[in-house]
């Protein structure tokens, strides 16, 4: 089956397009950087501009047998100024727009389209247990999600259903949002972020890469999708789980007032506010986690070397 992945030069779409091609897939990776037809391996490389409906990029779409849009600009690229929060919502909105339309377009459009969101669709929350069935929130995060969502279901057909991913804290030691944490770490003076009880909804991407592969392969699962392990835990238990998996200490905090001070308006939206979203519809539908638990989570990113190994 061909593949295709707009966005897969990254955190998750390397390895998600690596798992592809080792099960046999033939897989496409659509990027601004690609030079035309270059390849790596087993993955194709092709050119594409996300914000426009023409080019070589629009042909690749047509016969594919699942389309995987991870495009978008980094959330935690830069501070959350007005001009790079437009830069965060359109970037996003036109890259989905564009692959939606040559999906609707193509003479053999692909069956299956999942489109990236995140679980910041149902804002920040407090101990509430939700699931894929709430609404969403009001905040900078929820607003650009509803945005993102709303231009890939435009997508569902009698010939495509739509999967839209809400992702979690991917976890692993290469790259997200992990590597940045550890700093504090190394010095003993890591620990929980302001008051530490809000939830992080978390996931290995070993599950997420394994979830996306499920969600392709499983014609029942369309619509809402927590990309989330079953069992997000607070930030303080998340500091306590990291600081013994690398055998620091976790018990200093970052006041929420330096946090806010540091990042601006980032800071509540990424750290100091959460979501005890849960894996529900994938939970039901049979999908079996590899990491249901942060600490053998952790524990596994950090087993294989010595920790200080990835020090930055």
């Amino acid at each position: 089956m061909k593949v295709v992945i707009a966005g897969g030069t990254g955190f998750l779409g390397r390895p998600l397009a690596s798992a592809l091609a080792a099960g046999g897939h033939a897989v496409v990776v659509l990027s601004r950087s690609a030079r035309p037809a270059s390849a790596t391996g087993l993955v194709r490389h092709a050119a594409w501009t996300p914000d426009s409906e023409t080019g070589n990029w629009v042909s690749e779409l047509d016969g594919a047998g699942a389309v995987v849009n991870l495009a978008g600009e980094s959330i935690a690229a830069r501070r959350w100024t007005p001009a790079q929060k437009q830069r965060i919502v359109e970037s996003r909105v036109r890259a989905t727009r564009s692959l939606v339309s040559a999906i609707r377009r193509a003479a053999t459009p692909s069956p299956v389209l999942i489109s990236g969101s995140a679980v910041g669709f149902y804002g920040p929350l407090d101990d509430d247990i939700v699931t894929e069935d709430a609404g969403a929130g009001s905040d900078f995060l929820a607003g650009v999600c509803v945005q993102w969502e709303a231009e890939a279901a435009r997508g569902v057909s009698s010939r495509t259903r739509v999967v839209r991913l809400r992702t979690g804290l991917v976890l692993e030691r290469d790259g997200g949002a992990l590597p940045q944490m550890l700093p504090p770490f190394w010095f003993g003076a890591g620990g929980p972020i302001g008051s530490g009880r809000q939830y992080w909804p978390w996931i290995h991407r070993d599950d997420w890469v394994g979830l996306v592969r499920w969600a392709i392969d499983t014609p029942s699962v369309a619509g809402a999708l927590n990309a989330t392990a079953p069992n997000p835990v607070t930030n303080r238990d998340f500091a306590r789980a990291l600081g013994r998996a690398i055998h620091r200490p976790a018990f200093l905090p970052a006041p929420a007032f330096a946090m806010k001070r540091l990042l601006g308006e980032m800071a509540e939206g990424l750290l100091l506010a959460g979501q005890r979203a849960v894996p529900d519809k994938a939970l039901r539908a049979g999908y079996l986690f590899h990491y249901s638990e942060v600490a053998e989570a952790l524990h596994a990113i950090f087993s294989t070397q010595p920790a200080s190994a990835v020090q930055t």
